[in-house]
């Protein structure tokens, strides 16, 4: 078998007729709409138990790809069907996975030019479209990330030593976190994502550093409470520096108020960053997008193109305001970006980047968004929001359902409360519903209380599949319910 794809015409031909043979075999596993054959994790793991992954000798590609159309392609989750809504982790627009053959062929490295020459160039035209997008000028900047969490800890990076060098006249980033800096606070709904814990504990911040603020009854950060914690903060002597806004919380997709948030922060001399990790896909929608107003406001904003943009994992950027705020991520080095490149136009990415070796994930963006076109975009994005609208209204008619809130995107989450032990009822429903029915959907707590989880990610889910999925739920609960 060759070893990698080169320019004779026997690599060539075999790099053709692996990938024709795996797409089919791809293919072919998609005999019916089930999100998952069944195994339980002990079935799994009895599956794909091998003696030793490293024999003495290789058994060649075939017979490893046999074991894998055996093993492994069966019992893959299948995002792309309409029986998989357990998370924000949805089906990849085919044009996207054709990119990644692309990216891996090619297997460019973001870090520095002269390992990425025009894949350079097509993250720096993404960023800018995607800036424009926003609302951003032309003094904005972005680049590409591994995910929402990392998205996110670039933000807060950014935002403290910004922060720390023009409030306190301190370079964090030449001395580090000092006893001033562990007063530094931010400010988040306590449904956020836990990468603001995550960040702060890696930034040396500590988890004290991050204030959760109490939601309202439509699960929005509470800003009378965001004001009065803010207050109480400044008369303790610490150092409020940072409000993240979340544009779709991860389990509710409520939205925070952009722009009041916006003036909070001004009035405080903090930065404002958006978690729009969710929620950045709305901006395509024709009908919707009005509910993501004031992005532009923001800092600084997380966008994730593996949830509602729909193309494969992994695809995130952060973008931000003032594109200079990046410096704070530059450092030098001679076998890397050197000085030079930039005075004669060469872009080396790594000067912003959390990441040296990094994918060329803007490749996904560029095709996708050209081949949809805004009008695309908008059918795709409206349908899943309206899915969850249609959801959220036969829900409400049923006594046998509490729903939690009403959705601003594309997540609902609901409970089955027809019994007093609806706890219990819900989590077993879910486990028949994965085990039993193929169908893959969330669990999540609101108030102490176990509930289901639908997000909408999938513009093929249709109104009916929705009626005979609440029907399903409710056949399960009665045999739940009945079991001896």
């Amino acid at each position: 078998m060759t070893t990698f794809l080169t320019q004779n015409d026997k690599d060539k031909k075999q790099f053709v007729d692996l990938i024709s043979k795996v797409s089919t075999s791809i293919a072919k596993t998609f005999i019916d709409d089930k999100a998952y054959g069944g195994p339980t994790p002990d079935e799994l793991k009895r599956i794909i138990h091998q003696t030793t992954i490293l024999p003495e000798h290789g058994l060649g590609f075939d017979e490893v790809f046999k074991m894998t159309e055996e093993k492994i392609l069966p019992n893959l989750l299948r995002t792309s069907s309409t029986d998989y809504m357990a998370h924000l982790h949805g089906p990849s627009l085919i044009e996207t996975i054709a990119s990644e053959l692309i990216i891996s062929t090619f297997n460019q490295s973001m870090d520095s030019w002269d390992q990425s020459p025009v894949a350079t160039e097509i993250e720096v035209e993404v960023i800018n479209h995607l800036c424009s997008l926003y609302g951003y000028d032309k003094n904005a900047d972005g680049v590409f990330t591994s995910g929402g969490s990392q998205s996110n800890q670039t933000a807060i990076i950014l935002a403290r030593d910004t922060f720390c060098s023009n409030n306190l006249n301190y370079d964090i980033k030449k001395y580090g976190v000092d006893e001033k800096c562990r007063k530094l606070r931010m400010y988040t709904s306590e449904i956020s994502h836990f990468s603001m814990e995550k960040s702060a504990h890696i930034l040396g911040l500590g988890y004290q550093s991050v204030v959760k603020v109490p939601v309202d009854s439509r699960k929005k950060m509470d800003i009378n409470a965001l004001n009065q914690l803010i207050q109480k903060d400044i008369e303790q002597g610490n150092i409020p520096f940072l409000i993240v806004a979340t544009v779709g919380t991860t389990d509710f997709g409520s939205i925070d108020d952009i722009k009041i948030l916006h003036e909070i922060a001004q009035k405080n001399q903090m930065w404002l960053h958006a978690d729009a990790a969710y929620g950045s896909g709305v901006i395509m929608s024709q009908k919707y997008a009005k509910r993501v107003d004031g992005l532009a406001l923001c800092d600084s904003i997380t966008v994730d193109f593996h949830k509602m943009f729909l193309m494969p994992i992994s695809c995130s950027a952060v973008l931000v305001k003032n594109g200079k705020n990046f410096e704070a991520l530059t450092i030098h080095a001679d076998y890397l970006n050197r000085t030079e490149d930039e005075e004669d136009g060469y872009t080396n990415l790594v000067d912003k980047s959390l990441q040296t070796t990094r994918r060329f994930d803007a490749l996904k963006v560029w095709v996708a968004f050209q081949t949809r076109g805004k009008d695309g975009w908008s059918k795709l994005i409206d349908t899943c929001m309206d899915n969850a609208a249609y959801l959220y209204e036969i829900l409400q008619k049923d006594s046998d359902f509490e729903v939690i809130t009403k959705p601003e995107i594309s997540s609902v989450v609901f409970r089955y409360c027809a019994v007093q032990n609806a706890d219990d009822v819900n989590k077993k429903v879910r486990r028949k519903l994965i085990h039993e029915k193929g169908i893959v959907i969330g669990q999540t707590v609101s108030d102490s209380n176990v509930c289901l989880k639908f997000t909408l990610l999938n513009p093929l889910v249709t109104h009916q599949k929705l009626d005979e999925l609440i029907s399903m739920i409710k056949q399960l609960a009665f045999e739940v319910i009945n079991e001896k």
